[in-house]
């Protein structure tokens, strides 16, 4: 299993814009440049994250993109699933009874205790912790 590129640079797009002033606003490109991803791309996962309530875009000047909510109330969770939807270890655990074995399945309840934690420990971890952890990396 791998995080997509869409969602990885989904994540550093937050955390860049989690660094920022609340209020304040950076560009799309300004972003996009930071953190080398193709602007074209950048631009549809920002489409993504504003549609899921996470950023804010004007246009203009003085426009740019800037968190929807404090950083410590976002999480690693909202994002992934802003870009890939909900987190699924096996369609069989989209909803109760999809699959027509589950009830003999002999993995369906790992797979089920897995997402479970994997969830949990996504929506443990905040875009702050992020901020705070990348700013810890780049002090000698």
């Amino acid at each position: 299993m791998e995080i997509t590129r869409q969602a990885d640079y989904a994540v550093r797009a937050m955390v860049h814009v989690g660094r920022l002033p609340l209020g304040s606003r950076v560009s799309t490109a300004t972003i996009s440049e930071a953190e080398k991803t193709p602007l074209p791309f950048l631009t549809k996962v920002i489409a993504h994250l504003v549609r899921s309530g996470l950023v804010t875009t004007n246009r203009g000047m003085g426009g740019g993109v800037s968190v929807a909510r404090a950083p410590q109330e976002i999480t690693l969770l909202e994002i992934l699933e802003a870009i890939e939807g909900p987190i699924l270890l096996n369609r069989c655990l989209q909803r109760q009874g999809m699959c027509e074995i589950e009830h003999r399945c002999p993995v369906h309840d790992v797979w089920a205790k897995i997402q479970h934690s994997l969830v949990k420990q996504l929506g443990s971890v905040t875009v702050s912790e992020l901020v705070h952890k990348q700013v810890e990396k780049e002090q000698p």
